[in-house]
């Protein structure tokens, strides 16, 4: 087991400059016309792959790192660059982690290369789980699988949505219920390969934020996979929903679902990406308020703007204390006896919604503008306290923690 430690070593370090170099000249330059077009940006993608930061052994590295700070690193510079090119960059990664934490040996080797094709045929990947009537209420998933023996497959039905490259992903992992009595103890995860008849691509959204980055529906229709598309395979279905049902009639320990598993997983990089877009806002409004005068000084010689960026820093610094702490945890086996991945996740998010309105504020109306990015911050911002748990969903999780109870 690795020891927690806040230091970054040797070569944390290089990966860290070297990640911040791209971000720097490379995602900075083309947020705000990536931002305008509302376009996943396919270039961007191509340049990351061809230097090597969009690719499964990268990811494997930073993911495998002993300490655990691999991915939250990585996160904060990618998205300190800009939220909704960076998400384009890793998005794919939540679909990888739904193979990871489900899937078999087999299916890790044969489906997460296919996530990402190769430096001449970019790929990218979709995680679906949330649905038009069941976003943070898994438990209401109307999407159903149902097995056919008779020609070992599975038939797939059911619309999901908010999908990040959802429809224009090569490989879809998607969570569907397969025994609709046991509620979110019933679902399970299929990938849906590329070409497969019956998925398609339904609204794409205009977002307030994160524009870059496509989101859309997923619709399958009577969509047909293979049996060996069940992550973890049939017997481990089985098994685990024969636990699910006999716990449901004892009342015993509780049993996680694939998708909570997943997010589980991926709670502490959604904190970090807070975190690096907090710190480009922050940062921004520390140059400007070192450079633009009023009343003949530099307005950060006002305890105003400069008790704004004493706080600011502050809870940034906190905000990826926990976001370090939750994922040297997760690395090194540790449980969340008290939700610390939710809190990391939550106090982020909230963190990077504050700064970046602290952020306009400091730049006054130039901050409303989009001639500075902290506006676009802020707009990228907001996602961060609703994808993947809302701060409502987080403080339910970490409250019935600590209690023991099942708060409502």
């Amino acid at each position: 087991m690795a020891e927690f430690t806040m230091e970054l070593n040797d070569e944390q370090k290089e990966v860290r400059d070297w990640l911040h170099g791209f971000a720097a000249d490379v995602i900075r330059p083309a947020a705000a016309e990536w931002d305008e077009r509302e376009e996943a940006p396919w270039p961007v993608i191509q340049e990351a792959a061809k230097v090597g930061i969009y690719s499964l052994d990268f990811y494997a590295q930073q993911y495998f790192d002993p300490t655990g700070l691999g991915i939250p690193m990585a996160m904060e510079e990618l998205f300190w660059g800009d939220a909704g090119i960076a998400l384009s960059i890793v998005g794919t990664g939540l679909a990888a982690v739904g193979v990871l934490a489900n899937g078999t040996e087999e299916q890790i080797g044969t489906w997460i290369p296919q996530m990402y094709g190769d430096v001449d045929d970019v790929k990218v990947a979709a995680f679906c789980s949330s649905e038009p009537d069941a976003g943070s209420d898994v438990a209401s998933m109307r999407t159903r699988a149902v097995y056919d023996e008779a020609k070992d497959e599975w038939v797939i039905n059911g619309t999901k949505t908010w999908a990040t490259n959802g429809g224009i992903a090569n490989v879809h992992v998607v969570v569907a219920c397969v025994d609709p009595e046991l509620g979110s103890k019933g679902h399970a995860s299929f990938i849906v390969p590329p070409g497969t008849p019956g998925l398609a691509q339904g609204q794409k959204f205009k977002k307030h934020g994160i524009r870059a980055s496509h989101t859309a529906e997923v619709i399958l229709d009577d969509v047909r996979v293979p049996g060996s598309c069940l992550l973890g395979g049939k017997e481990k279905l089985d098994e685990r929903l024969a636990r699910a049902r006999e716990k449901a009639r004892t009342g015993g320990e509780r049993v996680k679902n694939a998708a909570m598993a997943t997010f589980e997983a991926s709670r502490p990089a959604v904190g970090a990406m807070a975190v690096g877009t907090a710190r480009a806002a922050y940062e921004v409004a520390l140059d400007y308020a070192k450079t633009r005068e009023q009343f003949g000084r530099p307005i950060i010689d006002n305890q105003g703007v400069a008790f704004q960026l004493a706080d600011m820093r502050t809870q940034i610094d906190a905000a990826r204390l926990l976001v370090w702490r939750a994922s040297w945890m997760a690395v090194n086996g540790k449980p969340f006896t008290a939700a610390e991945g939710s809190m990391s996740k939550l106090f982020a998010s909230e963190t990077a919604k504050k700064v970046t309105a602290q952020a306009i504020q400091i730049l006054g109306g130039n901050g409303y503008t989009r001639e500075y990015p902290v506006e676009r911050m802020h707009r990228d911002s907001a996602i961060y306290t609703i994808f993947e748990g809302t701060s409502e969903i987080q403080r339910l999780v970490i409250a019935r923690t600590l209690s023991g109870m099942p708060i409502r």
